[in-house]
């Protein structure tokens, strides 16, 4: 997992860092596994779990930061490769100003640049699908997101889990009325949202005018040195989602070390 990391952090493959000459400001562990030896065993069900034990070990143990959070942001960011790529899982979607092909990262944040639950999924999954997931994982509160969550079945699942889901309808185009609520059975805590985002009530407008807060998140995971700038060439398939996982261990680990030199 060290090496692994190590690689991760200077955004190189597996096979550099398993090179002993290419640690030259750490002490590289003896013996050191050779690529072949990394490789298969970040293929084992076990890794997963101790990225996700290592993510709770770093994160700051603040109630008011993780899972007690009453307010969480849900939010997908794109993650793209090249059209021409011939990775059989990503997909072609919704990406960042049109059609990309790729990955999205999923995410809930609350305060803490650690997800209260993320999943990482090809380009062409419904982000309202995988939201149904990530609200199962995020804890009791209000959740914020944009017009795309604005789904009956999200709003029946956030309340199954305790939550108040604040999502706006979408906007109509043109000169067309606002979007109805269409003729079938509708979610009573939909309607409920609807009257309160449209009518007097300022409190959940107010609220909702801070979900672009999660933009900050998804920007401290990106804008450092070693940070998630991209997925590298060689980052494809199953190696995404251990990847992702890793650079934000090393966002959580630069917090900590920044927050130990501080105090």
């Amino acid at each position: 997992m060290r090496v692994y990391l190590f690689a991760v952090l200077h955004d190189r493959p597996t096979s550099w860092a398993c090179d002993p000459g290419n640690w030259t400001h750490a002490r590289p562990p003896m013996p050191m596994p050779d690529q072949s030896t990394l490789s298969r065993r970040l293929q084992r069900p076990g890794v997963a779990r101790l990225l996700t034990m290592l993510l709770d070990e770093l994160e700051e143990a603040d109630p008011a930061r993780g899972p007690g959070a009453i307010v969480r942001r849900i939010v997908g960011k794109p993650l793209p490769v090249a059209r021409h790529s011939g990775d059989k899982q990503a997909t072609f979607g919704r990406g960042a100003g049109g059609l990309a092909k790729g990955y999205k990262l999923h995410a809930v944040y609350a305060k803490s640049n650690k997800p209260t639950a993320f999943a990482v999924m090809p380009m062409h999954i419904d982000e309202r699908r995988v939201a149904e997931r990530l609200l199962a994982e995020a804890g009791p509160g209000y959740v914020l997101g944009d017009a795309n969550y604005h789904a009956t079945r999200l709003f029946d699942a956030a309340e199954a889990n305790d939550q108040v889901l604040v999502a706006p309808r979408r906007k109509a185009r043109g000169r067309r009325p606002p979007q109805g609520t269409g003729s079938r059975p509708q979610s009573r805590a939909r309607l409920a949202m609807i009257d309160r985002l449209e009518g007097p009530d300022p409190f959940v407008r107010q609220l909702l005018a801070t979900r672009r807060q999660v933009e900050t998140y998804f920007a401290n995971l990106c804008n450092f040195g070693g940070g998630l700038s991209g997925l590298p060439a060689w980052v494809r398939g199953d190696r995404v989602v251990p990847w992702v996982t890793g650079k934000i261990g090393i966002r959580l680990a630069r917090d900590r070390h920044q927050a130990s030199v501080a105090a």
